[in-house]
């Protein structure tokens, strides 16, 4: 839902980009007075011209002191820093900001007991649950490196990052809580210590009561998390050059080893405080409810560090969009503990919109405390953007990023300079993203036209610095194409307004008789059917035309329609709202589109699907009976 603006909208954000992108090094380096350094910057930026960049290269602190410590000295210690509210277990627990820094110290002296150090790694294997928060936080108070990675992944994701990694320590919880059943981690813990080259010296276990497995059960030499925070006494933040890591976070890494992105401590201080106010118009002391996981970016930076940096409280939610117990999940946990924002993947606004279409659920909360709804982590379709403005009244804003960057890339700034909305575009470039679409041949584009969307380097603070023990791939990832740019693997246009509309992945682009489409484009036009609650379009080898474009559609609750109906009805509407080219005809109704965790449909799964070819559910699936579901309902295409 957009606002009315006078014309002056965007002028001060036009000012403060331009400046960001024009004199990077002085403009961050005034932002890093948003922190308490241990010694303060004087330089904002070391970058080589090439592919190296260290921001803040002279200064000194810990993450953890910004979060935590300073928030207590200046007189927030009684504020809320964290609440969980687990729609699994129906609990809510609220730690204040003096509580959360009591549990990070002493679990940061027990793992120093332990002889975790500077610069080692920690792998943390936990589900939504408040110590998966302290675990993180309490391995960077030591400055030491943390590895996190989902709860309930299989033993072969857990050994490739135990060995990528060579962790010294895992933190892990027995399990977690679905739905449909509970999770047993443990076993999964187990396996890969033993599948994995590279062995931790030490595992500490939150043992849940839900979860019947105990560390007896498994290895004697496994410690107690619960006993281990009871044993030991709080100690001081371990002071850290800003360039040193804070993290090593994996991305998916369906068809290869998983690359892990690199974060520093200073960088990443400096772009969270910035972020929290500018981008989601939070203060000090108000509500973030972001509905991810802390195995995502998302997790890491919105739901950890960025709030606690920031001085607001975050909320840690243990459920689903739907089924913990209905469509009105996020909406009750949002009015009940305040929020001032909510933010979630389009999957899940899709998933609610299918379960709740008439918005019922919704009304029945006080929702006037919530200023904005916020989504990232796959293309915001148009018809989704409306649906959730008319049935929240609140405005609707789409933001993009990615892994590598570890905040907004182009977004809609609500604490600086809220611009009108253009639904399918997630707005403009957020300053220190200097963004530009390019052809193959690294030629700039013109306005509105399509090409590779790219960011003039360096990245700023916050952003990946390199890949762990990879700087070859780092380079080919991410510099090799268009030298002076990272390439963000993503597609689409900028337009006259300077908008940027993100069309998809550049491996999402069918080539349909020589004609080059976009799927995300495609999904918009199908999406906009009353009935559809979600689709995702998929190239299929084609003998003819090479490729062509199959649909994959989830209706909404009550649809009645017959699939022969719907599919004779968004053959017509692609070929007038798309154009004949796409030669779209094939119409498949499924229950469900197998997703990751994080929101995003498994397209490439799909496609191995349907083509017959073989295929194994991904270490970052939502549901894998879903993706079985999916396989048993769908047709199999010859070419």
């Amino acid at each position: 839902m957009g606002e009315e603006k006078s014309q002056q909208s965007g002028t001060t954000y036009r000012a403060v980009f331009d400046r960001s992108v024009r004199q990077p090094a002085d403009f961050w380096l005034e932002q890093a007075d948003l922190l308490d350094w241990h010694t303060a910057p004087t330089r904002g930026l070391d970058y080589d011209g090439a592919e190296s960049w260290k921001w803040y290269p002279d200064g000194h602190l810990n993450i953890t002191y910004q979060a935590l410590d300073r928030w207590v000295k200046n007189g927030r210690g009684d504020q809320p820093a964290v609440i969980w509210d687990s729609a699994m277990t129906d609990q809510k627990v609220t730690y204040t900001y003096a509580e959360l820094l009591d549990q990070v110290a002493r679990l940061a002296a027990a793992l120093r007991a332990q002889g975790i150090e500077r610069g080692d790694r920690v792998l943390i294997y936990m589900p939504m649950i408040p110590e998966a928060l302290i675990a993180m936080l309490a391995v960077a108070r030591l400055g030491a490196i943390h590895v996190v990675t989902f709860g309930g992944f299989a033993p072969k994701e857990v050994a490739t990052r135990l060995d990528d990694a060579q962790a010294k320590a895992v933190i892990a919880a027995n399990g977690g809580i679905e739905p449909s059943r509970p999770i047993r981690y443990l076993p999964n813990v187990a396996e890969a210590i033993e599948m994995a080259q590279h062995k931790p010296q030490v595992v500490l276990v939150k043992q849940r009561p839900q979860i019947d497995d105990n560390i007896a059960d498994f290895d004697s030499s496994w410690l107690d998390f619960d006993e281990q925070l009871t044993t030991h006494q709080p100690i001081d933040a371990v002071p850290v050059a800003a360039t040193d890591p804070l993290y090593f976070l994996h991305t998916s890494g369906t068809t290869s080893k998983p690359k892990a992105v690199i974060r520093d401590h200073g960088g990443y201080a400096v772009s969270s405080a910035w972020s929290v106010p500018q981008v989601y118009d939070v203060a000090a002391g108000e509500t973030m409810f972001v509905a991810s996981d802390v195995g995502w970016v998302v997790g890491h930076t919105y739901i950890v560090y960025a709030p606690l940096i920031a001085g607001a409280t975050t909320v840690v939610y243990e459920g689903k969009p739907v089924g913990t117990p209905d469509a009105g999940a996020f909406w009750r946990v949002a009015s009940e503990h305040q929020a001032k924002m909510i933010f979630s993947a389009p999957t899940a606004y899709r998933a609610i919109r299918a379960a709740d279409p008439a918005g019922e659920q919704w009304k029945k909360y006080d929702m006037s405390a919530l200023e904005n709804v916020f989504s990232a982590g796959e293309r915001l379709d148009e018809d989704t953007y409306h649906w959730l403005a008319e049935v929240t009244g609140k405005p609707v804003v789409d933001h993009w990023w990615q892994t590598e960057t570890g905040w907004p890339i182009v977004a809609n700034m609500r604490g600086l300079d809220p611009m009108p909305m253009k639904p399918g575009s997630p707005s403009v470039p957020v300053p220190g993203y200097d963004v530009g679409v390019v052809n193959p041949l690294g030629e700039p584009l013109g306005p509105g036209n399509e090409g590779n969307i790219v960011i003039r380097l360096p990245l700023p603070p916050g952003a990946m610095v390199g890949l762990y023990g990879e700087p070859e791939r780092f380079h080919s990832s991410y510099m090799a194409a268009f030298p002076g740019f990272y390439e963000t693997g993503d597609t689409g246009y900028i337009d006259d307004d300077g908008y940027v509309f993100v069309l998809g992945r550049s491996d999402d682009v069918i080539n349909v008789a020589g004609h080059r489409l976009s799927t995300g484009t495609l999904e918009s036009v199908i999406a906009d059917h009353p009935v559809v609650a979600e689709t995702a379009v998929i190239g299929v080898a084609d003998g003819i035309k090479g490729q062509k474009p199959v649909a994959y559609v989830v209706l909404t609750a009550g649809a009645d329609i017959t699939p022969e109906q719907l599919s004779k009805e968004l053959v017509a509407k692609v070929r007038k709202d798309f154009g004949a080219v796409a030669a779209f005809r094939d119409v498949e109704v499924v229950s469900a589109l197998p997703k990751t965790r994080s929101g995003k449909i498994l397209r490439r799964t799909m496609r191995s699907i349907v083509e017959g070819e073989e295929f194994s559910a991904p270490a970052t699936i939502d549901d894998p009976d879903v993706l079985e579901s999916f396989a048993g309902q769908t047709r199999r295409w010859e070419i």
